[in-house]
């Protein structure tokens, strides 16, 4: 059976930049171990597999694989998947995609410049904010000072769809001087709905972003991820629950990837009406290649 795929960039504000994806279509067939088995075989930090290309309940059902196991949620791969589907399936401006994830229907928003797509939108899951952490513990995991950390906000485990540790640093070069103790790491995160730990500072590469961030998630066996869409909703809640700018709306530019080699660029959106935080995330993507498994 042959399979058609597309690699894309994600969150790339050029080619051979942001979070590597690849999409392989009319997956249907496939047992889960074979999915499993070539998200290992492309070792990025996601494969998605588009079970049909044609829609069911509204949308495209669509599952996401890392290179250890199959998760609910992820935002670079929602956000190239639907680039995909628009350029290989759909094939003619449209303004909104939904995808139906095993977290549930993911809505997509389409923006264009002139008659290419421009940003990809994706609304994310009204936020859930979990466990506070000990900042020592955190630090220690992290192999920094327990000083690095910006005591005047909580490190804490939020989720839209997908938990993640949110760990506000001082500096930039915390940021950088970051490296997971894996066997702290895996202590931490045992019994704990968090599996991944997201630092980010207010100081920047790049004069014209608001934040630079990080991802580790060994337990997804992604060490560190070039681009992270949901952890970024995530800290888009974060962000606007906490007012770290002084108010609760939000409208920022993330950097991540730059300390592997890999500069993305996400937009985060987040709006506090009556106590339910809206969550979007954008950024833009770039086609790369296309084949077929055989």
């Amino acid at each position: 059976m042959k399979l058609k795929f597309n690699i894309v960039d994600v969150f790339a504000e050029a080619r051979y930049s942001g979070n590597q994806l690849a999409v392989f279509h009319n997956a249907g067939q496939l047992p889960d171990a074979e999915m499993q088995r070539i998200a290992k075989e492309m070792n990025y930090s996601e494969t998605t597999f588009i079970v049909s290309d044609k829609m069911k309940d509204n949308g495209y059902k669509v599952r996401i694989f890392t290179p250890e196991r199959e998760v609910p949620f992820a935002g670079h791969p929602v956000i190239g998947t639907a680039y995909v589907i628009l350029r290989e399936v759909v094939k003619k401006p449209i303004k909104k995609i939904k995808l139906n994830l095993e977290v549930g229907q993911v809505p997509v928003a389409i923006k264009y410049n002139g008659d290419d797509p421009d940003k990809i939108w994706m609304k994310q899951q009204e936020p859930v904010f979990g466990d506070t952490f000990d900042i020592k513990a955190v630090a220690e995991v992290l192999n920094l000072g327990p000083d690095t950390i910006d005591e005047k906000f909580p490190v804490q485990d939020v989720s839209t769809g997908l938990p993640f540790i949110i760990v506000p640093l001082k500096t930039l070069n915390d940021v950088r001087a970051a490296r997971i103790d894996r066997d702290k790491y895996y202590s931490l995160i045992k019994g704990i709905s968090a599996k991944a730990i997201f630092i980010f500072s207010p100081e920047t590469y790049e004069t014209e972003n608001d934040l630079n961030a990080r991802m580790f998630a060994d337990y997804y066996g992604i060490p560190e991820d070039p681009a992270t869409g949901s952890a970024n909703g995530c800290l888009a809640a974060y962000l606007s629950k906490n007012k770290y700018f002084g108010d609760e709306n939000v409208n920022v530019r993330v950097e991540q990837g730059y300390e592997i080699g890999r500069p993305s660029l996400l937009y985060l959106r987040a709006e506090d009406t009556d106590g339910n935080i809206e969550v979007h995330v954008g950024g833009r993507v770039v086609m790369v290649a296309q084949g077929e498994f055989i």
